[in-house]
Order: structure tokens, then C-alpha cells, then sequence
């Protein structure tokens, strides 16, 4: 009883921290940039919005090009954070990654046909790109045997990633318009096109996403015992799994579709929150949305202001930091 109280404890204090350390991250986001402004400004602005004590100009920069873009990087980071700790549960495989599936392939695909066409919305574009990508992905993996096991996931999406990626390379090379720039930079993740009126979708899908995840905690740590457990305490595990990867790749669409590429958010934080808090879904996806909401936002601060005015892309800093944890994790792997 008293290990469950002192790991109770913990748990709670970290959920803390991390909620302190997301106002910390909205606030400093908010308020650092090309024009910096006063933290006690940020808040006051947000609750108020009063024009009499606070700058019409400062007032701009909160509600019009700040706020959506942390919001947004929140909810990027949340999302692909709790969609991360699905899949290494699916496919039983700690260095997986919501990408793996070729979803953000199909969905850079879709919003670069959209830029550099210019007649189409890119959000919906990538949006249909991306559950294209998984369509394609579900019909090779299940060809034949119908099952869909890790291995042919991974594999079929390994198949339709580089499909979509030579896809989205040649439009790029063939094309002679100016959006070939934009489409470059998209491919490499951005928060920049973040506005009021885009982000809701994707917040409330997020969310849908982790109510359900955590409704089905008990059958994901089931999953983490092999597929024979998982079937013993009464998992239809084909049934499962394939309603998992329908959710997870739904999740993955609708942040991709805002957001670009940005890669190994969903490998890094929930390997890293299972470290603190174990296996335990109904503690390690909260715990995960909240780290990875925390993670993108200052990153997405810190590719902004590193080399301001210019701004990098957030798939360029998450290559940086993620690569060499995932090396790391292969090295300890293969040391076991």
C-alpha cells in the first residue's frame, strides 16, 4: 500500500510540474519574439483583450499571430506524443514512431499538390492525402491474409512512405512556380499557418483521441504482454489493432495536415515518460500529451527566435535532438 501511495505521489507531482511547465511554455512563447512583450501583458491581453489598457498593436500579435501558433504547437505535440505511445504498443516496439506508417508521407503529398497548384485548400489536401496514405497502406498490409500484423504495417508503410515521398519530389522538381519554396518548408513542419478557425478540428480530434486511447488502456497494456495474453484476458486483437491504426492514423492526418512533417516528437516523449512513470496507459498517455505539448512549444520558440528574423523549420530542430536519442535507444537495445 505504501508503494502505491509514494508512486501515486509521484505521478501527481509530475502531472503538476508539467502543467506548470505548459503555462511557462504558453507564456514564454507568447511573449518572446520579433517584438517581445511583457509576461504580464501576455495574460492580461488573453483574459481581457482590453484595448484601454493594453496596445491595439500588442493586442495583434497575442490573438492573431502568437496564441494560435502556441496553441497549435500544443496540440501538434500532444498529439503526436499520445499517437507515438499507441503505436509502440501496436507493434510491440519501443523505437516506433507515428510516421512509421506513412501517414505524414501521404499528407506532405496532398499539401504540396495544394501549394503548388494553388487552386486547392492544402489543409484539406494533405488531410485526404494522408488517409489516402493509410488506405494504401491498410490494403497492402492486409493483402491476401487480411491480418494485420506489426511487421506488414511497418513494412507496408515503409512501401507507401517512399511511393508518396518520390510523388511529392517529382512535383516539386517539375515544377517551375513559386510554391515550390513554401512547399519545402511545409515539408519540413512548421506552426507558422496556424489561425483561429484551423486549429479547433484538429484540437477536438486530439482529444476524441485520447479519450478513446485511455477508455482502452486496459486492453493497450495487454497488448504489451504478447498478442496470446492479450487474447487470454479477452482482447479481439485483430479486431483491436485494426481499430487502433484506424484511430491513430486519423489523429496523425489531422495534425499533419496543419503542422507539415515533424518528426521523432512521437518517438521521443512517451519513450521518455514511460522511463518515469512505467507502462501503464491510463497514467503514460496524459502524461505523454502534456510533455509533448510542452516539448513542441519551445521548440517551435526556439527554431524561431535561434536566428531570428529567420525562422527554421521544426522538422530541422526534431531531427537534431531526436536522432541521437534514437541511436541511443538502438544501443541500448542491442546491449540486452
Amino acid at each position: 500500500m505504501t508503494q502505491k501511495f509514494h508512486g501515486g505521489e509521484r505521478i501527481t507531482f509530475l502531472v503538476l510540474i508539467l502543467f506548470a511547465a505548459l503555462i511557462i511554455a504558453i507564456t514564454l512563447g507568447v511573449s518572446l519574439g520579433s517584438a517581445s512583450l511583457k509576461f504580464s501583458h501576455v495574460w492580461g491581453i488573453i483574459l481581457t483583450q482590453d484595448s484601454s489598457i493594453y496596445p491595439q498593436n500588442e493586442i495583434s500579435i497575442v490573438w492573431r499571430i502568437r496564441l494560435p501558433r502556441v496553441l497549435l504547437g500544443a496540440i501538434t505535440g500532444a498529439g503526436l506524443a499520445i499517437s507515438g505511445a499507441v503505436i509502440q504498443t501496436l507493434v510491440n516496439n519501443s523505437l516506433a514512431d507515428p510516421y512509421l506508417l506513412g501517414i505524414s508521407s501521404g499528407a506532405c503529398t496532398g499539401a504540396v499538390f495544394g501549394i503548388l497548384t494553388g487552386y486547392i485548400n492544402v489543409f484539406v489536401m494533405a488531410f485526404f492525402g494522408a488517409l489516402a496514405a493509410f488506405a494504401g497502406v491498410f490494403v497492402i498490409a492486409g493483402y491476401k491474409t487480411g491480418r494485420l500484423t506489426p511487421i506488414r504495417m511497418i513494412l507496408a508503410g515503409l512501401a507507401v512512405s517512399c511511393i508518396f515521398n518520390a510523388l511529392t519530389n517529382f512535383m516539386i522538381y517539375m515544377t517551375k512556380h513559386n510554391g515550390a519554396e513554401n512547399a519545402m518548408f511545409w515539408l519540413m513542419g512548421s506552426l507558422g499557418g496556424a489561425r483561429f478557425g484551423r486549429i479547433e478540428l484538429p484540437f477536438m480530434i486530439v482529444l476524441a483521441s485520447l479519450i478513446v486511447f485511455v477508455i482502452y488502456a486496459r486492453s493497450l497494456d495487454s497488448m504489451l504482454l504478447g498478442e496470446e495474453h492479450a487474447t487470454a484476458l479477452g482482447v479481439d486483437v485483430k479486431n483491436f489493432r485494426r481499430l487502433m491504426f484506424v484511430m491513430t492514423s486519423i489523429l496523425t492526418a489531422a495534425i499533419t495536415s496543419v503542422s507539415g512533417s515533424i518528426g521523432f516528437v512521437g518517438l521521443i516523449v512517451p519513450h521518455a515518460v514511460r522511463m518515469i512513470t512505467g507502462s501503464n496507459h491510463r497514467i503514460v498517455l496524459p502524461v505523454s500529451a502534456l510533455a509533448g505539448a510542452v516539448f513542441l512549444i519551445l521548440t517551435d520558440l526556439f527554431a524561431r527566435t535561434v536566428l531570428a528574423p529567420r525562422e527554421l523549420p521544426l522538422g530541422i530542430i526534431t531531427g537534431f535532438t531526436g536522432a541521437p536519442f534514437f541511436v541511443w535507444l538502438l544501443c541500448r537495445r542491442s546491449q540486452k
